[in-house]
């Protein structure tokens, strides 16, 4: 593990004191969905800031836990996520392709989210990702996350692993269309129904009854007739091969990576920190809570993304 430099006390609280008082005005955090964690030790800080510092080109890895802090819920986080405080799970890519109930269902509840979820606007740390790709200290983005928010916040140098909600595209014919067309499809369709969500879900999702979901009509591909999914990856889907291996040359490119906000506990991306491992690339975590990486980063840090990012300074 990375051992701090330990600093005389003072050097190290003035360092805090300057980073938070000569900081770029920042947006003020959404807390409800983040679980409770301890502000950032200044030797924590002081770690980072040199893992960060040794790195010329970082692989830079997000979750859900980086957004939270726009108010939007993840799935694992102990208390505030949706495994913590349902039964609920997300929808298998297997029932959503078999099952036009199923399609009903997922379709009327994203309806009834998107305004809001299609509000979130980028936090404090998805801004200091933007600004260290500016200066060109990350060399590659890949976010687990299909929010859009790296690339509301300006990130160019990104993959999005699993795709992303604000698009939708054909099972028949591949025709591609924005999410927000589909909305006014779905509002023509449904010039009468409508539904209170009886609670907030990620990705998009709410909650609904059975009986509120029963009569909400779901449009086809105007082109085919086809079945419409948002171009994301499901559960129990798998990542395309090209998208895949394009992430494993921008990781063979970096000399050290950096996960944030993320257990890692889906293969599709805790296989990229297989292959840093493999390559011996020093492994930062940040990220509240156990991740499946512990046991082999170089450094792990229980912070708020947007509490502790935006005290390193990229040089």
């Amino acid at each position: 593990m990375f051992s701090a430099r330990r600093l005389p006390g003072g050097c190290r609280a003035t360092r805090l004191h300057h980073l938070r008082h000569h900081s770029v005005s920042r947006p003020s955090p959404n807390l409800a969905f983040v679980p409770a964690c301890l502000p950032p030790d200044p030797v924590e800080v002081e770690e980072l800031q040199r893992f960060v510092s040794n790195s010329k080109k970082l692989f830079v890895m997000t979750g859900a836990g980086i957004s939270t802090e726009s108010g939007i819920p993840d799935y694992r986080s102990e208390g505030v996520g949706l495994y913590a405080r349902t039964d609920r799970r997300p929808i298998q890519h297997a029932e959503f392709v078999r099952s036009a109930s199923a399609r009903q269902r997922y379709w009327a509840r994203n309806f009834v989210g998107w305004p809001q979820f299609s509000s979130h606007q980028p936090n404090t740390a998805h801004l200091v990702l933007r600004d260290w790709e500016k200066l060109g200290k990350l060399h590659w983005l890949v976010t687990q996350n299909v929010d859009t928010l790296h690339t509301k916040a300006g990130s160019q140098r990104l993959t999005e692993l699993h795709g992303c909600t604000h698009r939708v595209f054909c099972l028949g014919c591949g025709d591609q269309t924005l999410r927000s067309e589909l909305q006014e499809h779905f509002e023509a369709l449904n010039p009468t129904w409508k539904a209170e969500a009886l609670g907030v879900a990620p990705d998009g999702d709410v909650f609904l009854t059975d009986e509120q979901v029963r009569n909400f009509q779901v449009p086809a591909c105007s082109k085919c007739g086809g079945i419409l999914k948002p171009d994301v990856t499901f559960f129990g889907d798998t990542v395309s091969r090209e998208k895949v291996d394009f992430v494993h040359q921008r990781l063979a490119e970096s000399d050290s990576m950096l996960v944030a906000g993320s257990s890692m506990q889906v293969y599709s991306g805790y296989r990229f920190a297989l292959a840093a491992r493999e390559k011996q690339l020093p492994i930062a975590i940040l990220n509240i809570g156990p991740t499946r990486l512990d046991h082999f980063a170089s450094l792990k840090l229980n912070s708020r993304c947007g509490e502790l990012l935006p005290l390193i300074v990229a040089h």
